[in-house]
């Protein structure tokens, strides 16, 4: 079911972490934003899309996480674009054959365990480096680049609308997740949130990846929220934040495992001692 945030911008949620696709509405078509999960999701919305009367004339991946770079047959063969360096990343992860069964057998025990579509995982090309806005035929839609989280991670700012689609960032169930294994993570995550709070103004609706959409002044709310977390963890400081512990939403209790071993991850020398 589409559920409409602001004019001409809707979203499809799936069960699967309440991960959220974006539909942006143009001038002959929609652009599809991380659309997921599951094939009945997927077909699921091209059928609402249909009843529109509205075309897929472009589609978007905001990272290169497996749930962001779904599609299947009915959304028709469009460009799916991605930043230069979310197509690059996603080119190596799928230079290894066995890339696709991975992401199958890391859905086992899952509640879309064998659901998923895989086929057309990760078809994008990477826009230009540098590219200020995504290329079709409906609003300005604005690329926040930054390296939070993912290589080549994008926020898109549909300005004419209002709306930032935050990806895997801004969430109210879900903590910051750094990239950890690149060589910065934590400056690299307050360097995205302080881009993504020069947007903010802008801003009246934030999409995240996974979660609930946020109204007014959620924008620059979720931005404090995440900015405190990540201070905790590069502090070694455990945090005061309503996503873990006793006061997690009831059934996202594992997001609290996800904050003890960014803690852990953090509290361990990146280098072996010598000494």
């Amino acid at each position: 079911m589409l559920t409409q945030v602001a004019e001409g911008v809707l979203i499809h949620q799936s069960m699967f972490v309440r991960t959220n696709a974006v539909v942006v509405r143009g001038a002959a078509g929609v652009l599809l934003i991380d659309p997921g999960v599951t094939g009945a999701e997927l077909g699921c919305l091209a059928d609402d899309l249909h009843g529109l009367g509205q075309p897929v004339v472009a589609g978007f991946s905001t990272h290169p996480d497996w749930d962001h770079l779904l599609w299947h047959p009915r959304l028709g063969q469009v460009p799916r674009h991605g930043t230069a360096r979310c197509a690059a990343a996603v080119r190596d992860q799928l230079a290894d054959p066995d890339a696709k069964a991975r992401v199958a057998d890391h859905l086992i025990g899952t509640e879309v365990a064998g659901q998923v579509p895989l086929d057309l995982l990760g078809d994008i090309t990477g826009l230009p480096a540098g590219t200020a806005y995504i290329p079709w035929d409906g609003p300005r839609v604005r690329i926040v680049e930054h390296r939070a989280h993912a290589p080549g991670h994008a926020a898109l700012l549909i300005e004419e609308r209002g709306v930032l689609v935050a990806g895997d960032m801004l969430s109210d169930v879900l903590v910051p997740m750094l990239d950890l294994d690149a060589a910065d993570p934590v400056e690299d995550y307050l360097e995205a949130l302080r881009l993504l709070e020069e947007v903010a103004g802008d801003a009246g609706v934030v999409v995240p990846g996974h979660g609930s959409a946020g109204g007014a002044g959620q924008v620059r709310a979720r931005i404090t929220l995440d900015r405190a977390y990540v201070h905790a963890l590069r502090d070694g400081h455990e945090p005061s934040d309503p996503r873990i512990g006793p006061s997690a939403e009831p059934g996202w209790e594992w997001v609290s495992d996800v904050h003890t071993g960014q803690l852990q991850r953090l509290a361990r020398p990146r280098y072996p001692s010598t000494g």
